[in-house]
């Protein structure tokens, strides 16, 4: 999976997962990417710098910042700063929750999880690491598996 930072032809800026670039430049060469703030299918990849994943500790190394967008005006940067802070709020809230409900597995996540799929072990909730392949075969299994969701702030 590969996330892209994108802006519509009004400046809004927003992020998506896709499967893979040629999935994204399929998806957008059709128009079928919306802007979730106005609907505006005129939409282009922004600047944004990759997150890098050591092998070693599969800590992400720190991003460089990504060039700003220019809103049309104070009203529509006011309202998505807003809107913004509440998504960050809500999936902050969310992974806290995972963390204080869920067993960290480490680097043993695929392994658990795919015990847990096949009946081998108890269901139980769970979180850890796995690298995109690994994630990737897990899915092809038909695990159910999702992204710990991150936010910048964490990335400090």
């Amino acid at each position: 999976m590969i996330r892209y930072t994108l802006r519509c032809e009004r400046g809004h800026q927003f992020e998506s997962w896709f499967q893979s670039s040629s999935a994204y430049e399929s998806q957008e060469g059709r128009h079928l990417i919306d802007c979730p703030s106005c609907g505006s299918s005129k939409i282009e990849r922004a600047i944004m710098a990759p997150q890098v994943v050591s092998k070693k500790g599969r800590e992400p190394a720190r991003p460089a910042p990504t060039a700003p967008v220019e809103a049309a005006g104070n009203e529509s940067t006011s309202l998505m700063m807003a809107q913004e802070r509440e998504l960050r709020s809500k999936l902050k809230e969310l992974r806290d929750h995972i963390v204080k409900n869920a067993d960290n597995v480490g680097d043993r996540f695929p392994n658990e999880a795919r015990k847990m799929h096949y009946g081998d072990i108890e269901h139980r909730p769970i979180y850890g690491e796995a690298s995109p392949e690994e994630a990737r075969a897990l899915i092809d299994e038909g695990v159910e598996v999702s992204p710990l969701p991150t936010l910048p702030e964490d990335r400090n």
